[in-house]
């Protein structure tokens, strides 16, 4: 052999040689050696204690899914047994995470293109306790790096990492969160089916479960927002972060308090968490409820459930955003149907979407306004209903919490097809306009079918004002008189009809308090009715009983027109004109009613337009409180005949202004018309 030969020979002689060193080293190689260096440098980068406290190894073995050269260099397959992983300084409490054994393994052909690729990695019998203080710490965020670097600054690396798959084991998670009042623990155990290795790997098998299965049980225990909280669910044995067609099943059937919350469905994009489109059910004793639990600000209610479709995409800079779509439930005794959806963005959340209830209870409705709806609850004490009402007054004290109002703006639509109503109130449809902006509310329009008419308003609540600031615009139209009274046989005889307009604003943060301090007008105009005795008593209105029976006796009356022109000034309501011109009498009634202390002064002055028909000329009163008012007949000298029928016609402007609530297609038709006209002139 010639020199060159030789020279050579060894030179590969020494290669393979150094080879097989490089391959013996690094089997018979104790990995623990580097653990000191490893504990230091993930401690320095995550900005917080951690350690391998256990045994660390490697064991080497050829992949077989891969092709050509590749498959024939191995792989090493690392575990690490008790690892620790602590706190950030700002959060108490020493411990984050407990793991007593992780397993992962690492391609080395990826390293050749700058790439660390872990396929998978299996976190065995987890420990981790979730802590958040306040809405900027918590241990679950990591600044990586010394944190002190400015981004700007930074070069992006060369190197890339990559994470397929995350397998789990039996563990347990505790949550402290002191910004949802939270403290639950979550138990996680196999179902009795774990996920075989090799459909981890990739390497072929049928046994175990399929990656879309559900392998984990959880149980939940605990307190949410101060209510006791309990629930069970289920979830898939592993995260396929890589594959989108492989999204991450989850099952959950929670109770907070009263309300109950169950759902199932699939994770998105998990390495993302990018979303999740779930079959979402809720049920409980009131929608206000789910505020709690969800951040929805909702009103109080009867018992609810609602099942639909919850597609969430979930993004953190641009907002997250959940339809709940085509869900079907009820609430109280009606139906309710739509589609919604919540948008987390800034500065507020926003509400939107479309109702529609195809039979709706008008009880159903009363939580809304402060109106016991007659529905008991199971252990439940209402919120809202009579919390504030003193003894004595009439008006609703119920105060509006408008300090909830800037949490979230809304705008979303209803429509009840059809009322279910009693017959005191005849409402056959409802339509409404919500609109919640930066705690301002508007209804626009809420508009009513009533009694063959229409109720069409705008109301707008200005929560966002300390005290809370009202305005009411209402016009009534074309309500007939006898579906108003359908009860009442006498008033199935008349064509009659009522029309209003009212313009009122005020301030305070109830109903009482927006009264007590209005200002504004009203009209009513009611023309061809009947009144009787008989008719106040059925309404149960026993001054009005009184005040027939002493101008009319028993007998049935018919009216040609009732007209009412009455402003209000800082909650005092005074008639312009409040007169009834009957086909035996003119009445006309002044005086004052006050809304902020409850009582009236009235003065009814009846005028006979015949010899016998009626005897009384001295006038009547109504004193005292809403509630308990007291009437009778005024102390002396007899109304002068002629007095009242010159006192209206002296009111040309009031008068005037009653004319526009009669429709021109009822000209002539409607008595009022007539009547007016003259005090007109």
């Amino acid at each position: 052999m010639s020199r060159t030969g030789k020279a050579i020979s060894w030179i590969v002689g020494l290669l393979l040689l150094l080879s097989a060193g490089v391959v013996i080293f690094i089997a018979t190689f104790d990995w623990n050696r580097i653990k000191p260096i490893i504990n230091e440098k993930v401690s320095a980068e995550l900005n917080r204690p951690f350690a391998i406290r256990g045994d660390l190894g490697v064991v080497w073995a050829r992949n077989p899914q891969e092709t050509g050269w590749k498959r024939w260099v191995p792989w090493p397959h690392v575990h690490a047994e008790n690892l620790w992983l602590g706190n950030p300084r700002s959060i108490p409490g020493d411990t984050m995470a407990l793991l007593p054994r992780v397993e992962a393994t690492l391609s080395p052909p990826a390293l050749l293109a700058k790439t660390v690729w872990l396929p998978w990695i299996k976190l065995v019998k987890p420990d981790v306790r979730l802590v958040r203080v306040s809405a900027k710490r918590d241990n679950w965020s990591f600044t990586l790096g010394d944190g002190k670097t400015n981004k700007a600054d930074q070069k992006p690396s060369a190197w890339s990492f990559r994470l397929d798959k995350i397998l789990f084991d039996q563990g347990r998670i505790t949550i402290d969160d002191s910004i949802s009042k939270a403290v639950m623990e979550i138990l996680v155990d196999p179902l009795g089916k774990p996920l075989a290795f090799s459909q981890v790997t990739g390497s072929g098998g049928k046994d175990g479960a399929k990656v879309g299965d559900y392998v984990f049980g959880l149980k939940v225990k605990g307190r949410y927002q101060g209510q006791d909280m309990t629930g069970t669910g289920k979830i898939g044995g592993m995260l396929a972060l890589r594959s989108a067609d492989t999204p991450f099943p989850v099952q959950a059937d929670v109770r907070s308090g009263s309300t109950r919350v169950a759902l199932s469905g699939v994770i998105t994009r998990p390495m993302e968490l990018g979303g999740a489109d779930l079959r979402l059910r809720f049920a409980g004793d009131s929608l206000g409820d789910l505020y709690d639990l969800t951040g929805v600000l909702l009103p109080d209610t009867p018992p609810f459930e609602t099942d639909g479709r919850l597609i969430a995409e979930l993004n953190g800079k641009k907002g997250s955003v959940f339809r709940y779509r085509n869900f079907n439930g009820r609430i109280g005794d009606s139906d309710i149907h739509g589609s919604l959806v919540y948008t987390q963005k800034r500065p507020r959340p926003k509400l939107e979407g479309d109702l529609v209830s195809r039979q709706l209870r008008l009880a159903d409705l009363g939580p809304l306004i402060g109106v016991d709806s007659g529905k008991k609850t199971s252990g439940r004490k209402s919120k809202k209903i009579n919390t504030t009402q003193p003894l004595g007054k009439v008006l609703p004290y119920d105060r509006f919490e408008t300090d909830k109002w800037n949490v979230m703006d809304a705008d979303v639509r209803f429509k009840g097809q059809r009322i279910e109503h009693g017959s005191s109130l005849p409402i056959s449809h409802l339509d409404t306009h919500l609109i919640l902006r930066n705690g301002d509310l508007r209804l626009t329009p809420l508009r009513f079918g009533m009694a063959g008419g229409t109720i069409d308003s705008r109301i707008r609540l200005e929560g966002n004002k300390k005290p809370m600031q009202g305005r009411a615009e209402i016009t009534a139209r074309r309500l007939q008189l006898k579906q108003l009274m359908p009860d009442i046989t006498s008033m199935q005889k008349t064509f009659g009809q009522l029309n209003g307009d009212a313009d009122i604003r005020g301030t305070g943060n109830s109903v009482a308090a927006l009264l007590g301090s209005g200002n504004g007008n009203l009209k009513l105009l009611m023309n061809d009715g009947l009144i009787s005795r008989n008719l106040m008593e059925i309404l149960g209105l026993n001054v009005g009983n009184y005040l027939v029976g002493q101008i009319f006796g028993d007998e049935e009356v018919r009216v040609n027109c009732a007209a009412a022109n009455l402003d209000l000034v800082n909650g005092v309501a005074r008639p312009q004109i409040f007169a009834f011109d009957t086909e035996n009498a003119l009445i006309n009634v002044t005086g004052t009613a006050s809304f902020a202390s409850e009582q009236m002064d009235l003065t009814i002055n009846p005028e006979s337009k015949g010899i016998r028909i009626i005897t009384l000329r001295s006038p009547l009163y109504v004193r005292g409180t809403f509630k308990n008012p007291s009437y009778g007949v005024k102390p002396g000298p007899l109304i002068a005949r002629g007095a009242v029928a010159a006192a209206l016609a002296t009111l040309v402007t009031p008068a005037a202004a009653l004319l526009a609530l009669i429709s021109p297609s009822e000209g002539e038709a409607n008595q009022c018309q007539t009547i007016l006209s003259e005090s007109k002139r």
